[in-house]
Protein backbone atom coordinates (compact mmCIF):
# COMPACT_ATOMS: atom_id res chain seq x y z
CA UNK A 1 0.00 0.00 0.00
CA UNK A 2 2.93 3.00 0.98
CA UNK A 3 4.23 1.79 -2.45
CA UNK A 4 1.28 3.16 -4.47
CA UNK A 5 0.84 5.76 -2.29
CA UNK A 6 4.42 7.04 -3.20
CA UNK A 7 4.03 6.78 -7.31
CA UNK A 8 1.65 9.59 -7.38
CA UNK A 9 4.05 11.61 -5.41
CA UNK A 10 7.05 10.80 -7.25
CA UNK A 11 5.42 11.62 -10.39
CA UNK A 12 4.46 14.72 -9.23
CA UNK A 13 7.50 16.16 -7.66
CA UNK A 14 9.48 14.18 -10.64
CA UNK A 15 7.57 14.07 -13.33
CA UNK A 16 8.11 17.62 -14.89
CA UNK A 17 11.91 17.74 -15.10
CA UNK A 18 12.11 17.68 -18.91
CA UNK A 19 11.46 20.93 -21.11
CA UNK A 20 7.74 20.19 -22.96
CA UNK A 21 7.89 21.46 -26.65
CA UNK A 22 5.41 23.93 -25.75
CA UNK A 23 8.17 26.14 -23.85
CA UNK A 24 10.90 25.52 -27.02
CA UNK A 25 10.59 29.10 -28.50
CA UNK A 26 12.92 32.31 -28.27
CA UNK A 27 13.76 34.24 -25.31
CA UNK A 28 12.18 38.02 -25.33
CA UNK A 29 14.36 40.53 -25.27
CA UNK A 30 12.50 43.52 -22.82
CA UNK A 31 13.99 46.01 -20.96
CA UNK A 32 12.53 48.18 -18.07
CA UNK A 33 13.56 51.63 -19.51
CA UNK A 34 14.46 54.58 -17.56
CA UNK A 35 10.89 56.25 -17.97
CA UNK A 36 9.03 53.74 -16.67
CA UNK A 37 6.64 54.08 -13.59
CA UNK A 38 6.27 51.00 -11.40
CA UNK A 39 1.99 50.54 -11.08
CA UNK A 40 1.90 46.82 -9.07
CA UNK A 41 3.82 44.93 -6.65
CA UNK A 42 3.73 41.56 -5.91
CA UNK A 43 5.36 38.12 -3.90
CA UNK A 44 5.64 34.74 -4.99
CA UNK A 45 4.37 32.16 -2.70
CA UNK A 46 4.75 28.72 -3.98
CA UNK A 47 2.70 25.94 -3.92
CA UNK A 48 2.83 22.09 -2.23
CA UNK A 49 6.37 20.99 -3.23
CA UNK A 50 7.69 23.56 -4.97
CA UNK A 51 10.59 26.24 -3.48
CA UNK A 52 10.34 30.02 -4.77
CA UNK A 53 11.62 33.14 -4.19
CA UNK A 54 11.27 37.13 -5.30
CA UNK A 55 8.70 39.24 -6.62
CA UNK A 56 7.28 40.28 -9.95
CA UNK A 57 6.68 44.32 -10.49
CA UNK A 58 4.28 45.81 -13.13
CA UNK A 59 5.83 49.20 -14.73
CA UNK A 60 4.18 51.45 -17.07
CA UNK A 61 5.91 53.19 -19.65
CA UNK A 62 2.75 55.00 -21.48
CA UNK A 63 0.57 53.20 -21.86
CA UNK A 64 2.79 49.88 -22.49
CA UNK A 65 2.94 47.69 -19.51
CA UNK A 66 5.27 45.27 -18.52
CA UNK A 67 5.75 42.90 -15.87
CA UNK A 68 9.64 42.32 -14.26
CA UNK A 69 10.30 38.89 -12.48
CA UNK A 70 12.71 40.27 -9.70
CA UNK A 71 15.21 38.23 -7.26
CA UNK A 72 13.06 36.15 -8.76
CA UNK A 73 14.05 31.55 -8.63
CA UNK A 74 11.69 28.39 -8.67
CA UNK A 75 12.03 24.70 -8.29
CA UNK A 76 12.89 23.53 -12.21
CA UNK A 77 9.53 22.05 -14.22
CA UNK A 78 8.82 21.81 -17.73
CA UNK A 79 6.40 23.92 -19.95
CA UNK A 80 6.51 26.75 -17.52
CA UNK A 81 4.57 29.78 -18.65
CA UNK A 82 4.17 33.31 -16.81
CA UNK A 83 0.18 34.55 -16.23
CA UNK A 84 -1.66 37.23 -15.50
CA UNK A 85 -4.72 36.17 -13.81
CA UNK A 86 -8.39 36.99 -12.40
CA UNK A 87 -7.90 34.61 -9.71
CA UNK A 88 -5.16 32.53 -7.43
CA UNK A 89 -5.67 29.56 -9.80
CA UNK A 90 -4.88 29.60 -13.31
CA UNK A 91 -9.03 29.98 -14.98
CA UNK A 92 -9.06 33.00 -16.78
CA UNK A 93 -5.47 34.27 -17.62
CA UNK A 94 -3.78 35.61 -20.07
CA UNK A 95 -0.27 33.61 -20.83
CA UNK A 96 2.71 36.21 -21.09
CA UNK A 97 4.67 33.58 -22.35
CA UNK A 98 7.59 30.92 -21.39
CA UNK A 99 9.21 31.91 -18.19
CA UNK A 100 12.76 32.05 -19.73
CA UNK A 101 15.94 33.60 -18.48
CA UNK A 102 14.22 36.33 -19.78
CA UNK A 103 12.42 38.56 -16.86
CA UNK A 104 10.66 41.16 -18.62
CA UNK A 105 7.50 40.20 -20.18
CA UNK A 106 5.14 42.69 -22.72
CA UNK A 107 1.43 42.90 -21.50
CA UNK A 108 -1.48 43.85 -23.82
CA UNK A 109 -2.74 47.41 -23.72
CA UNK A 110 -6.19 46.42 -22.82
CA UNK A 111 -5.65 44.87 -19.59
CA UNK A 112 -7.83 45.84 -16.89
CA UNK A 113 -5.45 45.70 -13.68
CA UNK A 114 -8.30 46.05 -11.71
CA UNK A 115 -10.05 42.46 -12.85
CA UNK A 116 -6.21 41.24 -13.47
CA UNK A 117 -4.48 40.73 -10.00
CA UNK A 118 -2.41 37.55 -9.68
CA UNK A 119 0.86 36.67 -11.65
CA UNK A 120 1.22 32.83 -11.63
CA UNK A 121 3.91 30.76 -12.53
CA UNK A 122 2.17 27.43 -14.35
CA UNK A 123 3.11 24.10 -15.94
CA UNK A 124 1.50 23.67 -18.76
CA UNK A 125 1.76 20.38 -20.21
CA UNK A 126 1.04 18.99 -16.26
CA UNK A 127 -1.57 21.46 -15.36
CA UNK A 128 0.45 22.09 -12.04
CA UNK A 129 0.45 25.50 -10.67
CA UNK A 130 4.18 26.22 -9.04
CA UNK A 131 3.46 29.63 -7.74
CA UNK A 132 0.82 32.76 -7.08
CA UNK A 133 2.10 36.56 -6.69
CA UNK A 134 -1.09 38.82 -5.65
CA UNK A 135 -0.22 42.05 -7.10
CA UNK A 136 -0.89 45.21 -4.93
CA UNK A 137 -0.85 49.09 -6.45
CA UNK A 138 2.50 50.53 -5.67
Amino acid sequence: MKKFLLLPLFVLLFGCEEQGELTKDGLRDNTITSGSVLRYRGAFAPTSGISVAGETKIFQNGNQFQLQLDGFSISNGPDLKVYLSKAATPTEFINLGNLTAATVYAIPTQVDFSQYKYVLIHCQQYNHLFAVAQLLPN
